[in-house]
């Protein structure tokens, strides 16, 4: 079974082949280029190097989400694109838990952090018991309180790694209370090959879907978006004190015209 992994979904860019118990080809790149200028080229340099046709690949595995808004955009549509021209399903593997699964075999509970802005974190946690992920809280955007929290609960040493961990260390060392370690660079953020290993168990149990199908899943809504909500929310509150205010207006006039009708009807009993 030969994958395809892309993941373009934080800071990092990356790009692997994976075919059954070997990885093949890999190129990650974290830098300051957009992903719209490395995603392709980073592929398209990948299938030069181990001669690959991209029509012997089975299917193509892209970090689903959540991240950053433009990123998964891209990588969705670099995905999408691939799978309507090569005719191959998707795979859309859950951000967190791809990176989670650099640590597959790690014998702590793994906590993933992402940087979601905003002072919250894109996150979740997990345990290995070989090969196999268990998902003891699923990905989610909280603050760093509440995984925290949740960590102290299991009472078990815990790794963190993720793009996250520079922004919330602080916070983590002095409200962390089970022992606690930092992923190494080379296994601490997004990585395609995690991905594409991850994609074949997907794979063989079933779990793909069509290049059309296919859509990000965000977790929470785009700045764009919150403001857009934010001010139809403001222009419903405008519009509903307006009607309000030419409510009081018309009771207001009435209890006028009542009175006015009432002293007419006292000048003339006199």
């Amino acid at each position: 079974m030969k994958i395809l992994g892309l993941d373009s979904s934080g800071l990092v860019a990356s790009v692997a082949v994976a075919e059954d118990d070997n990885l093949l080809a890999e190129y990650t790149v974290n830098y300051k280029k957009t992903h719209s200028q490395t995603l392709l080229p980073m592929l398209d340099e990948i299938a030069k190097m181990i001669e690959l046709d991209l029509e012997t690949i089975d299917a193509i595995a892209v970090a689903g989400g959540p991240g950053s808004f433009t990123g998964l955009r891209i990588g969705s549509a670099t995905a999408k694109g691939l799978g309507l021209a090569l005719k191959k399903p998707l795979i859309s593997i859950p951000t967190v838990d791809g990176i989670a699964y650099n640590l597959c075999g790690c014998g702590d509970l793994v906590c993933p952090l992402m940087d979601a802005r905003r002072s919250q974190t894109y996150t979740g946690l997990y345990e290995f018991h070989g090969r196999d992920m268990e998902i003891l809280a699923t990905q989610r955007a909280v603050g760093i309180e509440e995984i925290i929290e949740i960590v102290n609960s299991f009472e078990r040493d815990v790794v963190f790694l993720g793009d996250g961990v520079p922004v919330f260390r602080d916070y983590i060392a002095s409200h962390c209370q089970v022992p606690f370690w930092f992923a190494p660079a080379h296994m601490n953020k997004q990585r395609a090959s995690a991905l594409a290993v991850l994609a074949q168990q997907y794979y063989a149990a079933g779990r793909v879907e069509t290049a059309t199908a296919h859509r990000p899943d965000y977790l929470r809504l785009s700045q764009a978006e919150r403001e857009r909500q934010e001010q139809e929310r403001q222009a419903e509150q405008k519009c509903q004190e307006q009607e309000r205010q030419a409510e009081r207006e018309r009771q207001e006039q009435e209890r006028q015209a009542e009175r006015q009708e009432q002293q007419r009807a006292a000048e003339e009993a006199l």
